[in-house]
């Protein structure tokens, strides 16, 4: 009996080496996926700074007004003036529409009504 536990023993512990083993490696697997993952959200942080400082770069105010002056005949840009603006009564608001009181006028109760002046 002695022998049959001693050897279900050592199976069980054989056993759980070897599971103990194999979830080593997938953890280091695991690992070694987390690190190459976060290498490449570090080199798209890194092109993502590189294009925003070229995008701030080329879209320097004094740049652009090189480039329109130099471009102004073969764009046909105008210079900017007061009449290229609209004014404020030339907005047409829509007209809000309640779709409940739509047909009929809204009433006040009294009480409301004391309240409000």
């Amino acid at each position: 009996m002695r022998t049959l536990f001693g050897i279900m023993t050592a199976v069980v512990v054989i056993g759980l080496a070897y599971w103990a083993y194999g979830e080593n490696y997938r953890t280091q697997d695991a690992l070694s996926e987390a690190r190459q993952v976060s290498k490449e959200i570090e080199a798209a942080r890194s092109r993502l700074a590189v294009l925003r400082a070229e995008w701030a770069y080329l879209n320097r105010p004094d740049r652009l007004r090189d480039l329109a002056d130099l471009n102004f005949d073969s764009l046909g840009l105008l210079n900017m003036t007061s009449a290229h603006f609209g004014e404020i009564d030339e907005v047409a608001y829509p007209v809000p529409v309640n779709p409940l009181f739509e047909d009929e006028p809204l009433e006040l109760s009294s009480d409301l009504m004391e309240m409000m002046q």
